[in-house]
Formats: structure tokens, C-alpha cells, sequence
């Protein structure tokens, strides 16, 4: 009784502790660093107590990172208002509660509320003093909303990859998707126009009066069979003047376009609305699910350095591009690790074009025929691709602490903005446990 006392204590204090190194990436500090990101006004705050000389001096102290937009603030102010509160130190407590929700493993905001009531240590980390001050729960849920159209978290946990990665050079990027289920309907298709022929008037008449006998025809004898080819659905050939149809270019393909486009523009062009989506698993068996697919570019360590939230019917080979020129611009890399799914020429050319090698699993296409005597040659990867592509289970840890340990599996928001903010809350709160694992281990 007195082991599983203790391992409850050290959770509670690992998770305060992870909570508190989370919500100093949304206060702000006496240094701010003002720049432009888009339309929104951001201030980064980064301090350091002294220069150790090591990659890992950034997690060794106390880092501070602060992302301040005009409608993210005018958003916790109006929960710093609803609580009677005044002060910049409360202007940060929506997001300080976001955090909190993630960390503690909350699946929704009012178990946040019930918690709030109760701990009053959780209370004063988040930023209020007293039971009374703690916002109502439809305050959360409009400070929220303002927090994933601002994409607050998505820039939060960009600045701390900038300031904590940059004089870094990462060896591995290892890329992937997970599923994301989500409680909502997707888009029906349109239905189509009713092509039937409308009821006889005598359905609309009374039914206790007798309908009247519909007049016998004789039918129509079928017509006589022309020689010649059986017509189909497409009608008669059609002659053209040059003997075959004209020449159309084919449209370019997905993958081509972003070969020369922006970021924004592809990010655009990705579909994200809610739908079904299918997998394969390891077992071949095929699984199903309805919501969103998180795609991820993570590095050594197990940090996550990239993310991008589409539809669950979308390929994971159409996310690459977006994700390597996302990441190209946060970090330094030199591989990046994908799996079958990813195994496309544009891809390949484009990861050599950022400056970056390619390591890709082979697919397994085709099957060898059990008469054969020699075995099919199949593309596989070199000694050292093989032993380089190893790193790429990290990935995959990744995916499993997210949805197990960071509120991945419990989404109860609604359409892509908000999934995306919930899922950055834990991204980012990942993110900075692995800092402070990597601190503690150097």
C-alpha cells in the first residue's frame, strides 16, 4: 500500500512540475523580442541563467517563451474579466488551464472546473487565487475557440523548437501519421436530383374511395436488331478529323504542384474536414475510423518538430513535402526516415533539393509466382540505410505517448481548428517533457 502511495506522489509531482515548465512558455518576461509571424503581433521571450557550452544548454535552465497575439490576450482577458481578476499575470490564465487539461490528463473542461474547485495549488499555478475567481465553463469554451483560430499552441511550440533547436544539427527526421477519431458528422455528399416520375394523383386521393383500373395497353413489340458491334453505354464511335481524339494534357498531380509552391499554399490546398479513413496494420488487417490523421516530423530525442492535421481519407505520401519545407525552416537535419507509404519520386527529388537524404522502405510490390525458379529482384535498402532507418521507431513512441499520455485518444472538441489546438496543447506538453528528460539525462 505504502509503494503504490508513493508512485501516485511522485505522478502528482512530475505532473506539477511538467505543468509549471509548460506554463512558463506562456508567461511573459521582462525580455521580449518582438517580431512578425503573419498577420499576428508575437513576442518570444527566451532567458538563460548561464552558458554551459553543450547542445542541451537551453533545457539546463529555466527558458521562458511567451507568444502573445492581439486576440489571443483579448481572449484570456475576457476570462481574466469574467473572474474579476485584473493584472497582465492573469491575461495568461486560459492558456495556463489549456495546459493543465492536457497534463493532468482531463478529458473534458469540466473535470478542469471540478479540479480547479478543489486543488488549490493547481488553482494558484493557473493563475487564480480563489474558487470564486475560476472562470464559468462556457467562458473556457469562447477563449478556446479564439485560441484555435489564432493557432496559439501551433505557435507557442514553434518558437520553442526556433529557440531551443537552432544551434542543433539533427541527425534523423522521422515521419508518419496517426489516426485521430473524432466525435462529428462529415460532410454529406449532395444528393442527387430526383429523376423519377411523379405518383399517379390517385395516391392523394381518399382512400376510401375505390381507385380507378389503369387502362391496359397492349406492349409495343421489340424493334429489329441492326448488324453491326453491340452499341454500348458511350453510344457510336465518334470519327475525328485526324483519324484519333486531340491531345490533352493530364492535369498535374498533387505532388507536382507543391514542387513549386509555398507553404501556405499547400498547407491551403490540403483537405482537412472530417471523414473516414482506412489502414492497413501489421497483421493485414484493414481498420476504419472517423476523424482527422496527425501527421508528425519528429527528431533524435523524440521531439517533436512538425505538425499538420488533414482529413482521414488523405495519403500520407500528399503530406511530405508540406512537412519537410515546415521543418527545413525550424531545424537543421540531415536524414529523413518514412516508410512505404512515402515512396514517390517528387518526394525523393524535393528532400535532395532542401538539402536532406532520403531514407524510404522499399514497398513490396507484386507477388512471385510459386512456379518460378529464380526469386523477383526487389529495391532494398543498403547495410547503413538499414541500420539508419532503425531510428525511426522513435516516431512511433511518439504517437503512442501522445494519444496514451497527452489527451490524444480523448478528442470531444469539434472541427479541424479546435482538434488541431488540442492536439498542439499536447504536443507541446510532450515536447517539453522531452527536454527535461534529455536535461536530466546529460
Amino acid at each position: 500500500m505504502s509503494i503504490s502511495i508513493i508512485r501516485l506522489r511522485s505522478t502528482q509531482m512530475h505532473q506539477a512540475s511538467l505543468l509549471q515548465k509548460c506554463i512558463k512558455l506562456l508567461k511573459r518576461k521582462e525580455t521580449n523580442l518582438f517580431g512578425e509571424m503573419g498577420s499576428l503581433g508575437v513576442s518570444c521571450c527566451f532567458e538563460t541563467n548561464r552558458q554551459l557550452g553543450s547542445p542541451y544548454e537551453a533545457y539546463t535552465s529555466p527558458a521562458a517563451h511567451a507568444i502573445r497575439s492581439p486576440a489571443s490576450i483579448g481572449a484570456v482577458s475576457r476570462l481574466r474579466g469574467a473572474s474579476g481578476g485584473t493584472g497582465n499575470g492573469g491575461q495568461t490564465a486560459g492558456g495556463h488551464s489549456g495546459e493543465a487539461k492536457t497534463v493532468y490528463g482531463f478529458s473534458t473542461t469540466r473535470q478542469l472546473l471540478e479540479a480547479l474547485q478543489r486543488d488549490a495549488q493547481l488553482r494558484r499555478i493557473c493563475g487564480w487565487e480563489t474558487a470564486r475567481q475560476v472562470p464559468h465553463e462556457a467562458t473556457f469554451s469562447r477563449a478556446f475557440e479564439e485560441f484555435s483560430q489564432r493557432q496559439l499552441p501551433q505557435l507557442v511550440h514553434e518558437a520553442l523548437i526556433r529557440e531551443t533547436q537552432r544551434d542543433r544539427l539533427i541527425g534523423h527526421i522521422a515521419r508518419d501519421s496517426t489516426a485521430i477519431e473524432a466525435r462529428e458528422r462529415f460532410p454529406e455528399t449532395p444528393v442527387k436530383k430526383d429523376t423519377r416520375p411523379a405518383p399517379p394523383s390517385s395516391l392523394f386521393q381518399d382512400s376510401a374511395l375505390p381507385a380507378a383500373p389503369p387502362p391496359t395497353q397492349p406492349a409495343a413489340p421489340p424493334a429489329p436488331r441492326k448488324r453491326g458491334a453491340k452499341p454500348g453505354r458511350r453510344g457510336p464511335h465518334k470519327r475525328w478529323k485526324s483519324g484519333k481524339p486531340p491531345y490533352k494534357p493530364k492535369a498535374k498531380t498533387r505532388l507536382e504542384r507543391q514542387r513549386t509552391m509555398k507553404l501556405p499554399a499547400m498547407l491551403a490546398d490540403l483537405p482537412n474536414q472530417c471523414d473516414i479513413g482506412a489502414k492497413t496494420n501489421s497483421q493485414g488487417n484493414t481498420a476504419y475510423w472517423r476523424g482527422y490523421k496527425l501527421h508528425l516530423d519528429v527528431a533524435d530525442g523524440q521531439i517533436p518538430i512538425s505538425a499538420v492535421l488533414t482529413s482521414a481519407s488523405l495519403h500520407d505520401s500528399q503530406v511530405a513535402i508540406p512537412l519537410a519545407t515546415m521543418s527545413t525552416q525550424r531545424v537543421t537535419y540531415c536524414y529523413e526516415l518514412m516508410d512505404a507509404a512515402y515512396d514517390a519520386q517528387h518526394i525523393a527529388e524535393q528532400s535532395r533539393d532542401l538539402g536532406h537524404v532520403a531514407i524510404i522502405d522499399p514497398p513490396q510490390r507484386g507477388r512471385q509466382a510459386k512456379d518460378t525458379f529464380l526469386p523477383v529482384k526487389q529495391r532494398e535498402l543498403s547495410w547503413a540505410q538499414a541500420q539508419r532507418y532503425k531510428e525511426r521507431t522513435m516516431i512511433e513512441r511518439v504517437n503512442g505517448r501522445l494519444k496514451d499520455e497527452f489527451g490524444g485518444r480523448n478528442v470531444r472538441v469539434r472541427g479541424p481548428a479546435k482538434v488541431m489546438a488540442h492536439l498542439m496543447f499536447g504536443v507541446l506538453a510532450l515536447t517539453v517533457d522531452q527536454l527535461l528528460r534529455l536535461a536530466r539525462s546529460s
